[in-house]
């Protein structure tokens, strides 16, 4: 018997999975961003988010042709741009089966001090009185002008206080630009001493060593939440191997934060003056700022900013690096910020190695925030010991309080380390909104706990108020009165935290849709609550897990009666 062999055919698919790409697609993308061919360093990964922006900006929206286009163009896999697109909520990833979006948006801010200024009746208001065919309504959180409630966006135009007849008025126009600003040039800053310092640091003038003295001095610590001593970090970064970078945190989404917007829009040389003196004194081969896309106004204006540096040769041009989010409050956790500028999606990094070790291109970096850089110009000018000596109740210092909610004179403050809130709230807000009382506030913004009433003369700073369950954080103080709502307040904070997890754990992912729901019951175990308050706290990558259960651990602990009177039975 003859048994004969037979060789399986192979089978090959002949080409790549996927939708073939529009080769018409690739030539619209050369024209916009630049050919790629001949300018390779087009092709850079961290460039991702960047070009992703330029096509949003020209087509108003992302289409799978042109993402398919962009991997092409970057010989990037298309999972690598389809996974970063779609993790930014500034990007509108459209499908081959979808529609375009209308070519208008206007996005309504739903943060807690939106909401307590009327922002969702406002949203009810605007879905019923314009034509979905021509125009789209959507919630957005947080967008850093939480003095001006209610605020709405046009296009890329904010409006303050907003109200129906304004926002028409804007649509009247067609003028969806971002609205001018107003801000400090280059010679009137020189005028006033402006980066004198940077030249006596460059000059050896002044060395690092006195400088780091200087800030040790002033009790300068990380204004964006975190509060570590500036010169421990500029020494951390300077004790690891060359070559270094330096990038400043301009991502401030805080719920209730606008500190930063502040001093950007009034005086951005001295902040890019400090930030250059950062930046010096780890000897960085680039600056790198890592801007808010909520803040369209500041990018024309450090841009502009930059140029002047780079006319009148302060700085060497393409050294600082200016760089747009894309609508991700964790992007401001400084390793996903890091993640976030090579272009990729912004999901916190495991530590250790921490930044200051390997951080942005694998590289020592040094990550400041806005304030913080802002604040070594004055201190230098003005001595270390002025800068300390302001403070009450054993602290030193002063804070930038960004106060919104129910008070007569919402906006940036500045005062004094350890003030109460009841010396801030009288001092510098004017009181209580008439016919309000204080029943509770918020310290350091959504995350930073809340704090009742009766609690309203604990100094506010650094280290005073962990003890409470709390932290002040980037001293986001929203204030709330006798005639709120608890749990529509604190359901408004979990609902943020739920969607702006990056979902890369698990605690966090789960847990926050998991206390929300458990939030909107009418009855809360406690003791359900408190463990997986636990369970977040203990297991999140990061500290969004970590402190998204603390306004819920502050409601359990101190207003068991108020939210019996708002009919909310707390079992345990």
């Amino acid at each position: 018997m003859t048994v004969q062999t037979v060789t399986p055919t192979r089978r090959f698919r002949g080409k790549p999975r996927g939708r073939d790409l529009d080769p018409a697609a690739l030539e619209e993308l050369r024209t916009l961003i630049g050919d790629e061919r001949t300018q390779p360093d087009l092709r850079r990964r961290d460039l991702l988010i960047e070009h992703l922006h330029i096509i949003q900006d020209a087509h108003g929206y992302l289409s799978l042709r042109y993402l398919r286009a962009l991997a092409a163009y970057m010989n990037l896999p298309m999972a690598a741009v389809y996974e970063t697109a779609t993790f930014y909520a500034h990007f509108d990833v459209i499908h081959d089966d979808q529609a375009p979006p209308p070519a208008t948006t206007i996005r309504v801010c739903d943060s807690l001090s939106c909401q307590l200024a009327g922002a969702a009746a406002l949203k009810a208001e605007l879905e019923t009185g314009v034509d979905p065919a021509e125009v789209r309504v959507l919630r957005a959180p947080c967008m850093g002008r939480c003095e001006m409630a209610p605020v709405v966006e046009v296009g890329h135009r904010h409006v303050n206080h907003a109200t129906r007849e304004a926002i028409e008025a804007v649509l009247d126009t067609h003028h969806f630009h971002p609205e001018a600003v107003d801000w400090q040039h280059l010679a009137d800053y020189r005028c006033e001493g402006g980066y004198e310092l940077l030249g006596q640091c460059r000059a050896g003038q002044v060395t690092v060593d006195m400088l780091m003295q200087a800030l040790e001095t002033a009790n300068l610590r990380g204004l964006g939440g975190a509060g570590f001593p500036t010169f421990k970090k500029w020494y951390f970064v300077r004790q690891e191997p060359g070559p270094r970078y330096c990038a400043i945190n301009a991502d401030e989404g805080e719920p209730g934060t606008f500190k930063d917007r502040y001093y950007l829009e009034r005086a951005p040389h001295r902040f890019l003056e400090g930030a250059l003196i950062s930046a010096w004194a780890v000897e960085a081969e680039a600056l790198y700022i890592y801007l808010r896309d909520e803040y369209p106004g500041l990018h024309r204006v450090l841009r502009e900013a930059i140029e002047e540096l780079e006319a009148a040769g302060l700085v060497e041009a393409g050294y600082i690096v200016m760089r747009r989010g894309a609508g991700a409050y964790i992007c401001g956790e400084e390793s996903a910020m890091i993640e976030s500028l090579e272009g990729k999606p912004g999901k916190p990094r495991h530590r250790p190695p921490f930044v200051a070790q390997k951080g942005l291109f694998d590289r020592p970096t040094l990550v400041n925030n806005v304030e913080t850089v802002y604040w070594i110009p004055l201190i230098w000018q003005r001595g270390a010991e002025w800068f300390a000596s302001h403070g009450r109740h054993g602290r030193k210092g002063l804070r930038s309080f960004s106060v919104s909610g129910r008070v007569k004179r919402p906006g940036v403050h500045l005062a004094p380390a350890g003030i109460t809130m009841n010396e801030l709230l009288e001092e510098y807000c004017g009181g209580m909104q008439e016919g309000h009382r204080l029943l509770a506030y918020l310290p350091g913004g959504a995350s930073g706990g809340i704090l009742p009433a009766t609690k309203a003369d604990i100094p506010l700073d650094f280290d005073t108020l962990q003890e409470h369950g709390c932290f002040i954080g980037s001293a986001a103080v929203i204030v709330v009165s006798d005639q709120d709502d608890l749990r529509s307040a604190v359901t408004n904070l979990l609902a943020f935290f739920a969607d702006e997890s990056c979902g890369q754990c698990t605690p966090c992912r789960v847990g926050s849709e998991k206390m929300l729901t458990l939030l909107e019951r009418d009855e809360w175990d406690a003791a359900e609550l408190a463990r997986l308050s636990q369970v977040m706290m203990d297991a999140s990558i990061c500290g969004l897990g970590q402190a998204a259960p603390n306004p819920v651990l502050g409601l359990l602990k101190d207003f068991r009666e108020p939210l019996a009177a708002q009919h909310i039975i707390v079992k345990g």
